[in-house]
């Protein structure tokens, strides 16, 4: 398929001659082993310093795109489509044969035929689609249904008075709840994440790790073309909007296989704030924050996902201070964003209430699987609260280490200790 040319948006005149993004070399990696979720803000910030809004960086070895720090130019970013495509057959690096076949890159950003990387009527499509499906989903079982989970979690390791709430709960309560929710059995989902945390990594295992998500799915799906069930790929696969098979396999990557990390870094770092932040227990213990409020000071000041990939330029022009050309690689900076001095209280502490944050993105492709995640989330955070009301951190704050992504922000262990835990009687039959 050829690309088609890009054309001035109506209003604006061409450009002459940018700076191309090699021009600013050495641009600043934003992967490898030197940077953690931990360190991520601080580099952010010196970016911010050096270069403004926008600032070029390397996303994989060899791969040079823009990383948009700013506030106000992600919401651009996002709402102007005649300017920034989602489409990645439209960016310069791959078309001119310069992305490695195994470039960690290429399984986040590689063309699908699926929402994400759509504009216009096509998107438009499919988002209906993913949007019904979404909407058939019962919040009031949906909430049971997490509650009941998290407390089955609970008491398979509450005799040890000891966990790992990243690998013990946060990891597997979304997984849990999700495979429900595509009509899948648990332990298919279990290999389903697996391959998920494998993509997430961005490392030389990406590639083989996207091949084994795509092959699970593809199962899924023609089971539930011949025998449909009661849950989210039966509902998209006989939608009115008639999607293929193959659109079906990729907008289930995009609603819920690429929102289970998510959905995890959102549990765990809420935990770990609430263990580590005495005034923010106190706050939320009484009354003075809500649980979603926790949430939402959560994702303006840790969102799950740092920064997301991506869109792609039009055509030539200036853009936060920079020379763009037509087919450079945007990276949404959306940690970066939600720090930006520009939008934030003279204090820098978000206002509670406030959900103008960048976590789930903007504009027409704002996050579809929000409401669910946030319910998911909101009922793991509140019933640990209530099952393990003396929980505490079994390390020092500082040795918790944050797993090696440039795109996901997550604890890679949270370790905790407890008495004996609040456990309903049925969970407490479920442990013995």
């Amino acid at each position: 398929m050829t690309t088609p040319t890009p054309t001035p948006a109506h209003g604006h005149a061409p450009m002459s001659a940018p700076v191309p993004l090699s021009a600013h070399s050495p641009a600043t990696p934003i992967y490898g082993e030197q940077l953690d979720g931990d360190g991520m803000p601080r580099l952010y910030e010196s970016l911010r310093a050096e270069y403004g809004p926008v600032a070029p960086v390397t996303v994989a070895p060899g791969i040079e795109a823009w990383l948009v720090l700013g506030h106000r130019e992600v919401l651009r970013l996002t709402r102007e489509e005649q300017d920034f495509s989602h489409d990645p057959r439209r960016w310069s690096l791959l078309r001119e044969g310069r992305v490695p076949a195994d470039s960690p890159i290429l399984p986040m950003v590689g063309w699908r035929p699926a929402l994400l990387f759509a504009d216009g009527q096509q998107h438009r499509r499919m988002r209906a689609a993913v949007s019904d499906a979404l909407g058939r989903i019962n919040g009031h079982e949906l909430r049971r249904g997490v509650r009941a989970t998290a407390e089955r979690l609970i008491a398979e390791f509450a005799d040890g008075k000891r966990a790992d709430l990243v690998s013990d709960y946060a990891r597997k309560l979304p997984l849990m709840v999700i495979t429900g929710l595509l009509g899948l059995d648990e332990q298919t989902g279990q290999k389903l994440v697996q391959a998920i945390a494998g993509l997430v990594v961005a490392n030389a295992d990406s590639a083989d790790a996207s091949k084994r998500m795509g092959a699970i799915l593809l199962a899924l799906i023609e089971e539930k073309r011949h025998r449909p069930g009661n849950d989210v790929t039966s509902a998209l696969l006989h939608h009115p909007a008639r999607l293929t098979d193959e659109e079906v396999l990729h907008n289930l990557v995009v609603m819920f296989v690429a929102g289970n990390q998510t959905t995890v870094n959102w549990i765990a770092t809420t935990l770990r704030i609430l263990l580590c932040d005495p005034a923010f227990r106190s706050s939320l213990s009484g009354g003075h924050l809500s649980v979603d409020d926790a949430l939402d000071l959560v994702l303006w000041r840790f969102p799950p996902t740092q920064n997301f990939p991506a869109r792609y330029a039009t055509r030539d022009l200036r853009f936060g201070g920079r020379e763009i050309r037509a087919g450079d690689m945007l990276i949404l900076g959306l940690a970066a964003a939600n720090a930006d001095p520009d939008i934030l209280p003279e204090d820098g502490v978000p206002v509670v209430g406030n959900r103008s944050h960048l976590a789930f993105g903007a504009g027409p492709h704002t996050c579809p699987a929000q409401d669910p995640a946030r319910l998911i989330t909101r009922t793991a955070v509140d019933t640990i609260r209530h099952r393990l009301p003396d929980l505490e951190l079994a390390v020092p704050e500082h040795e918790l280490a944050w797993i090696k992504s440039p795109w996901s922000k997550g604890l890679a262990a949270l370790p905790v200790r407890f008495t004996e835990p609040q456990l309903p009687r049925d969970a407490r039959a479920t442990r013995s």
